[in-house]
C-alpha cells in the first residue's frame, strides 16, 4: 500500500523565534515551507490578532497585549467594514500586523510541492475574544455571522497570494 503524501515534512506555524530571519530559515528547510507567526518578536504577530484585523469591535490593546470586544464599537464600524465586502485585498494581512507574512510572499517557493499558510479558525477567534460582559462573540447571535464570513474572505485571500507563489510549479 502506498502512502499519499510521500511524507513530506511542515510545520504549525507559531513560533517562539524573536529573529525572523531565523525563523524564515527554519521555515524553508522543511519540504512545506510555512510564513512563522512570531508573537514574541511583536504581538501584531500574534495570530488572533492578526485575524482581528478590520473586524469591527475589536479593541487591540498592545501594551498589555490585550484583545477584547465592544459592542457599541462593533455598531460604529460595522458599515465600514461591510462597505470593503468586495475588496479581497482589505482582508488579507497588512504589512503592519505581520512583516514576516509580507517577507514569505516576497520570496521565490516555485519549487516547492506545495507552501502551507494558516489563519485563526472562525470557532477558536470566537471563543477566545470575549465581549464587555466577558462573555465569547461566538454566542453573539449578531456577531458571529459577520465573524464567519470575515473569515472566510481572509482564508480566500491568503490562498490567492500563496497560490501565486507556487503557479509556475503547477502550470509552467
Amino acid at each position: 500500500m502506498t502512502i499519499p503524501g510521500n511524507l513530506l515534512t511542515t510545520a504549525m506555524a507559531v513560533m517562539p523565534h524573536k529573529d525572523p530571519d531565523s525563523a524564515l530559515e527554519l521555515a524553508l528547510s522543511l519540504d512545506i515551507p510555512f510564513w512563522p507567526q512570531l508573537p514574541l518578536l511583536n504581538y501584531y504577530e500574534d495570530m488572533y490578532v492578526q485575524a482581528s484585523e478590520h473586524f469591527p469591535g475589536i479593541v487591540l490593546d498592545m501594551e498589555k497585549r490585550r484583545l477584547s470586544f465592544s459592542m457599541e464599537k462593533f455598531l460604529s464600524e460595522f458599515e465600514e467594514t461591510v462597505s470593503h465586502f468586495n475588496e479581497p485585498g482589505y482582508f488579507d494581512i497588512s504589512h503592519q500586523y505581520s512583516k514576516v507574512y509580507h517577507r514569505f510572499l516576497e520570496m521565490d517557493l516555485s519549487d516547492r510541492p506545495a507552501i502551507r499558510g494558516q489563519l485563526e479558525g472562525p470557532i477558536s477567534f470566537g471563543l477566545n475574544i470575549l465581549d464587555q460582559d466577558k462573555r465569547p462573540i461566538l454566542f453573539n447571535d449578531v456577531v458571529r455571522p459577520l465573524m464567519f464570513e470575515i473569515m472566510a474572505k481572509r482564508i480566500n485571500i491568503q490562498l490567492s497570494r500563496l497560490k501565486k507563489l507556487i503557479w509556475i510549479l503547477f502550470f509552467p
